[in-house]
């Protein structure tokens, strides 16, 4: 177990990337596309109206933004409706072209690659190197995807009498889909590797937040070849997502956001036709620390699945939980921790975290924390504005946290760490388990057999042992109960993008 805990501090140093193993950054970078990417060409909106997108370090504009709405997002979906019929280029094409056409993607994405991440950090507050690391990552799905393009097929099926029977894998269709603002290029890549791998066409909403880096990819499909509707990205507000989950030319709807609207979505997906849906949703994840750890690992992994990406991370492990005898210890590092973690520019090497998003969930934040004090919940350090520009927030720690307080039954989506304490595995099992939420959880043992027994005991659709936020191309990812349904990444991620045909033929009797 030694080896295991020395690895997750290997892993853990690994993030925190170095400068000189960093292109150099775009300061500020260029926005080249703020357009409507329909058919391979650039559009304005229908309406003429355009948006703004906001440097959250600032607060100041960085520029204008045409903004998608339903006729804009009809325009798309029947383009894409028409790249997909039967005999068109795309339809017809080789499985290994479409993979070679993901390679290539993925191939100008990592030229581009300090470009990119520099247009990340400006749109959505990230650090450089952060937004370099979610283009590696992104990189590695298509990749991934790419391979599997000519490598799905169906069965041969012993059927009873004189038949031949078969399977055959092939593409749902149009699919629509609607990305977050945390991890704006990352959600793009997991979203359309699958669905374009298999053969589908896509229509695209990425955040108002964070529109820039998905308008840019869009450009670089059709630099790598992708016949036209194949790829469209429509930017836009939320009159654009619902136009998108209503209409009835579109055969599958994918969304990672909040569970709030997951669930409107869900909802309305099934007005004109019977989509398929697939939701990637909110989390109050636990974190579990038992008393035989290494503490300086526990407290390192613990701060980094809070903290990273200023919190904004739906599966963020918030929800503490370290066994008594060890409390006291534990609750102090943790503090001496976030007093350590560098709030600043994004641009700057040495910054572990940037601001939050946007006015709106900066306030909501520090009205959560108040109300968490109001409550009784022990503000053990932050909770404050960070500077005086922009919306920085300080790292925020709570003990004493009770399992009915707003801020251990609420998704924060900040840099708020609460920190519980509890006695037997059974209780902590239950508490645990007691949210809406099952999208993750971890736990940090030497001890395997306990390690075992609560991981099976967990109603969450991952569960980490002695690390946190370690994900891969090759790992299912996704929720029970209100973290939604349906899986990303993985060959797991390849069945919501595939309808499954049975074929069956009659032998003739043998001629005479």
């Amino acid at each position: 177990m030694l080896r295991v805990f020395k690895k997750a501090v290997n892993q853990i140093q690994k993030c925190n990337y170095s400068a000189r193993a960093l292109p150099k950054a775009h300061q500020p970078p260029e926005v080249l596309y703020s357009g409507i990417f329909i058919n391979n060409e650039w559009h304005k909106s229908k309406s003429g109206q355009t948006f703004e997108t906001v440097n959250p370090s600032t607060g100041k504009v960085v520029t204008e933004v045409q903004q998608g709405g339903k006729a804009d997002i009809d325009l798309a979906v029947d383009a894409a409706h028409e790249a997909f019929k039967w005999g068109s280029k795309w339809r017809t094409m080789d499985a290994s072209e479409r993979g070679r056409l993901l390679y290539k993607l993925a191939d100008l994405i990592e030229r581009d690659s300090a470009y990119i991440a520099s247009l990340e950090t400006l749109d959505n507050g990230k650090p450089y190197a952060h937004a370099h690391g979610d283009l590696a990552t992104s990189v590695k799905v298509l990749r991934y995807y790419a391979g599997f393009s000519d490598k799905i097929h169906g069965k041969v099926l012993p059927v009873d009498g004189k038949f031949f029977a078969y399977t055959r894998h092939e593409p749902v269709g149009v699919c629509g889909q609607i990305i977050p603002w945390n991890f704006p290029l990352l959600m793009l890549s997991w979203k359309i590797a699958p669905a374009l791998c298999m053969g589908n066409t896509v229509v695209l909403k990425p955040a108002e937040q964070t529109p820039l880096t998905a308008l840019y990819v869009a450009e670089l499909a059709k630099e790598a070849g992708f016949p036209a509707g194949v790829l469209n990205i429509v930017p836009g507000f939320g009159d654009a997502g619902a136009a998108l989950v209503e209409n009835p030319k579109v055969d599958k709807i994918a969304f990672t956001g909040s569970t709030e609207v997951g669930k409107l979505i869900q909802a309305n997906s099934g007005k004109f036709n019977l989509k398929r849906t697939t939701l990637e949703l909110g989390g109050k994840s636990p974190n579990i620390i038992l008393a035989d750890v290494d503490m300086k690992v526990a407290v390192e992994n613990s701060h980094q699945a809070v903290f990273f990406n200023a919190g904004q991370v739906c599966c963020a492990g918030t929800r503490t939980f370290v066994e008594e005898k060890i409390y006291d210890e534990f609750v102090e590092r943790s503090v001496e921790r976030a007093k350590k973690r560098v709030v600043g520019d994004p641009f700057d090497p040495t910054t572990e975290q940037g601001p939050q998003i946007d006015e709106t969930q900066f306030n909501k934040i520090l009205g959560l924390i108040k109300e968490g004090e109001r409550q009784g919940a022990k503000l053990v350090h932050g909770g404050e504005r960070h500077g005086s520009e922009g919306y920085f927030l300080q790292p925020t720690v709570f003990a004493n946290v009770k399992d009915d307080n707003i801020i251990a039954r609420e998704e924060i989506f900040g840099p708020v760490q609460q920190i519980f304490s509890f006695k037997n595995l059974d209780e902590l099992i239950e508490r645990a388990n007691d949210t809406n939420y099952g999208l993750a959880s971890a736990v940090f043992s030497n001890d395997i057999h306990k390690v075992n027994y609560i991981t099976q005991g967990l109603r969450a659709g991952t569960v980490w042992v002695n690390c946190y936020n370690v994900f891969g191309a090759q790992i299912p990812f996704g929720g029970y109960k209100d973290s939604g349904f349906g899986r990303e990444l993985s060959e797991y991620g390849l069945q919501q993008y595939t309808e499954v045909k049975a074929v069956i033929q009659s032998v003739p009797a043998k001629s005479s």
